[in-house]
């Protein structure tokens, strides 16, 4: 690791220091993005909302935080803006601060809007970051980023049970602190993101754009491969995170706390497996990796359904630790096939993985309303069988 001449603190290299603290705010922003869905339990008790009133609550989020980011991406390829990620802060800062205040469905509406619009403009931008801070490990940089959004996810609603239902909806406000720090560690990391910007254009007299080699057909091809893989990956983890507890109930008898367990245990392989994606991506290539995880978790969802108890989480352990493995390679790959347009096709797969996330979950609850849930948890463990696809991708390592 080098030191950029008259700028100390800038280095030539993976600058974990950048990489970690952008993985603490992405900590921080799915931490308060996750707190959204577990209140409305809160919300629709307090105000008698109908389930359609918090149907819209979840579509405006949805539409905010996932169908802007592309658009977002696409304006920051074209000017950069360092401060941008601590200013999307502060939309969800005061989009917290409103949630805690507010007293009515409008209200709600706005505030839920408003961290929605803070999440739409850090994932890209964010995304960019991690790249420009990997020093050409981009896959262990990507999951370095994903780790701590996972991770984020995980504690919200934990902290949520402990914090806001206790105490009622202006407990919410105490998030708005993390909303704060976030913005403080973002503005260190628009600094050198600004310094760095500025040392680019004094040698080269504007940031220099690459290109991709590969035809533009073989290009399109290959990212519809990669919204194949984010259907497959997040439509089974969609089921997995929804309904593996009511599955676990429903087929072993076991209790909601003891269900409870499980399901961590399944989210700690899959935090666990993202960061060893991005370690294998890096080494052997992330077509490999990519092919590797979502195909090679099939024999373990599959064989789940017909197993005891014990073998069941040991199985669900295993796909965790696998499947995950592939976002951030996914998300890679698809920079490496357009690489001025990184913001772009960040905040599109991002909000691929949201959207589909998000409709993955409501289809998986209507089909077990006319099936079961045992029926659900079968039909999901063949969703990783379309990894085969993947061994259509072009392999963009150099020669």
């Amino acid at each position: 690791m080098k030191l950029v001449t008259g700028r100390p603190y800038i280095t030539v290299g993976t600058v974990y220091s950048i990489l970690f603290t952008i993985g603490t705010c992405h900590l921080l922003n799915d931490m308060i993005q996750s707190v959204i869905p577990a209140l409305y339990p809160l919300l629709k008790e307090k105000y008698s909302f109908t389930f359609a009133q918090i149907g819209i609550i979840t579509l405006i989020f949805q539409i905010t935080s996932s169908v802007l980011q592309p658009f977002v991406g696409r304006y920051a390829d074209r000017h950069p803006q360092p401060y941008s990620l601590a200013l999307g802060m502060g939309f969800t800062l005061v989009g917290l601060i409103s949630l805690a205040f507010s007293s009515g469905f409008l209200s709600i509406l706005l505030s839920v809007a408003l961290i929605g619009c803070g999440t739409a403009v850090f994932h890209p931008e964010a995304s960019r970051v991690a790249q420009m801070a990997s020093g050409g490990k981009k896959s262990l940089a990507q999951s370095i980023f994903q780790v701590g959004g996972n991770g984020g996810s995980a504690v919200g609603p934990l902290l949520t049970a402990l914090i806001v239902m206790p105490f009622g909806q202006h407990a919410v406000g105490w998030f708005a602190l993390a909303a704060l720090l976030a913005s403080l560690l973002l503005m260190r990391v628009g600094s050198w993101y600004s310094f760095l910007l500025s040392e680019v254009r004094s040698r080269h007299g504007k940031v220099a754009a690459t290109v991709c080699n590969l035809p533009g057909k073989t290009v399109r091809i290959a990212l519809w491969i990669l919204v194949l893989m984010i259907f497959s990956k997040y439509f089974f983890n969609a089921c997995m995170t929804s309904y593996f507890t009511f599955y676990l109930m429903d087929k072993f008898g076991v209790s909601m706390q003891q269900s409870q367990y499980c399901l961590f245990a399944y989210l700690a392989a899959f935090a666990i497996g993202t960061l060893l994606g991005g370690f294998m991506g890096d080494r052997y290539g992330r077509k490999y990796v990519i092919l590797f995880s979502i195909l090679g978790a099939a024999p373990f969802t599959l064989a789940m359904p017909y197993l005891n108890l014990g073998w069941t989480i040991v199985m669900a352990i295993m796909s965790g630790l696998i499947i995950a493995s592939a976002f951030a390679a996914i998300v890679v790959y698809a920079t490496d096939l357009m690489p001025d347009r990184v913001g772009m096709i960040a905040g599109i797969f991002f909000g691929l993985m949201f959207g589909l996330g998000g409709i993955g979950s409501a289809f998986f609850g209507w089909l077990a309303d006319v099936t079961s849930i045992n029926y659900i948890f079968k039909v999901s463990t063949w969703l990783p069988l379309l990894g085969f696809i993947a061994i259509f991708l072009p392999d963009l390592r150099k020669k």
